[in-house]
């Protein structure tokens, strides 16, 4: 299977695809998969542009509103995370991850999918310690506070990808694991980015949480981008442990490094998304300590047990298949006239109906909320002991990224 990765998309889906077809041709190869390391920016209208922390100067409708309308049709399967300028009210109907155009799939704020018999994981968003043990306490219209926070990696999110035990083939972050320039040839990346020197040398630069997902998951291939450049590394996990091979890649543009093809064996097919039983199964377990609220949540990270659920969600998937529902629309392209408010995607809404659990994302309440006023079952609750909730603190959300 050819896969193909890019690094920051920042919308330009049309320019990125004829990329593609012209190396298609040139190589004679096929593509079978395009994976996106965030910025993907899939602004469907003037509204969302408002939800995008980025420059008004920068600010423009590019092509992804073409494939939202479907006057256009991702000619590949395409995965793609969330990066620091997103069109994060869209995203966040799409939390648990879902299809936000045809043949474009947001893998979600944490999540794993299956490509064939290919295992994909990835973390949508930037590391901030003043956010990471928050909740996922913003809701459109954002403020200038947060419209930054909102795509600030938070713990919870990290906890469960920590919980991932079967093998991933791939995994992708926005931002780059702490300490991954020890791996490669960082005097080759200072020489280029001289802005780096700094972080590198202090050892200041990537996301800790990142790191931490790599020591522990330890995938064959790490894919990121957010810092416009391209930078590999090999990790070696012990002695005879297994080797990563991460990859940084640049933003789309002409003679810049954002693309790179791997050929990975895999089954027959079908060559298609599907769930993965595994993170269903973590999903359910971990709903009901869902963080909606400024009020900080810390876990310990000792394992929890999934296989309850797990068992639950073979027996579903058995029932009812692992495909996702299809695409469906949520907002019109270009009405200026429609505020930027939560929408209850119904992608969002059969993906918990699947596993039996309350809907939680449009609670407007970011100090706390109301957990029953759902009749749906959230799965089977964590012990309290588990859950550790220091006093609150009011952290700025000072991010200039």
């Amino acid at each position: 299977m050819k896969i193909a990765v890019e690094g920051c998309m920042h919308g330009d889906l049309d320019k990125v695809y004829d990329t593609l077809r012209e190396l298609e041709q040139a190589e004679g190869v096929k593509i079978d998969l395009l994976l996106c390391c965030g910025d993907f920016q899939a602004v469907r209208n003037e509204n969302d542009l408002q939800c995008v922390n980025v420059p008004p100067k920068f600010r423009g409708m590019k092509s992804f509103w073409k494939y939202y309308s479907e006057q256009a049709v991702a000619p590949y399967p395409t995965i793609f995370i969330g990066g620091n300028h997103e069109a994060s009210n869209y995203l966040w109907e799409l939390y648990y991850g879902g299809w936000a155009a045809p043949n474009i799939y947001f893998l979600g704020f944490a999540g794993v999918v299956k490509f064939g018999n290919i295992r994909i994981g990835g973390l949508s968003g930037i590391y901030k310690q003043q956010h990471y043990h928050l909740g996922h306490y913003e809701r459109p219209p954002y403020n200038e506070s947060t419209i930054r926070s909102v795509y600030h990696v938070r713990h919870y999110d990290v906890l469960k990808l920590m919980h991932v035990k079967e093998p991933l083939d791939i995994f992708m972050s926005h931002d780059w694991p702490l300490g991954i320039t020890e791996y490669g040839n960082w005097q080759k990346l200072i020489r280029e980015k001289s802005f780096f020197e700094e972080e590198v040398n202090k050892r200041t630069l990537g996301s800790e949480p990142a790191a931490r997902l790599l020591n522990k998951l330890k995938p064959p291939y790490w894919f990121s981008a957010h810092l416009h450049c391209k930078f590999p590394a090999v990790i070696q996990h012990g002695e005879d442990g297994p080797t990563t091979k991460f990859l940084a890649l640049d933003k789309y543009g002409l003679w810049r490094g954002f693309l790179q093809v791997i050929d990975i064996p895999s089954g027959p097919g079908p060559h298609e998304i599907q769930y993965d039983e595994e993170w269903l199964a973590i999903t359910r377990k971990f709903n009901s300590v869902f963080p909606l609220t400024r009020m900080p949540f810390i876990m310990r990270d000792e394992q929890v047990g999934t296989q309850d659920d797990l068992q639950w969600v073979r027996n579903k998937l058995n029932a009812r298949g692992a495909k996702p529902i299809g695409f469906v629309q949520t907002a019109a392209s270009f009405d200026p006239s429609r505020r930027a408010v939560h929408c209850r995607n119904p992608q969002t809404e059969s993906f918990l109906q699947l596993l039996d659990l309350p809907y939680l994302l449009d609670s407007s309440n970011s100090y706390g909320v109301d957990r029953n006023e759902s009749s749906s079952q959230a799965g089977q609750p964590l012990v309290n002991d588990d859950i550790d909730l220091p006093d609150d603190e009011d952290d700025p959300a000072d991010d200039d990224d």
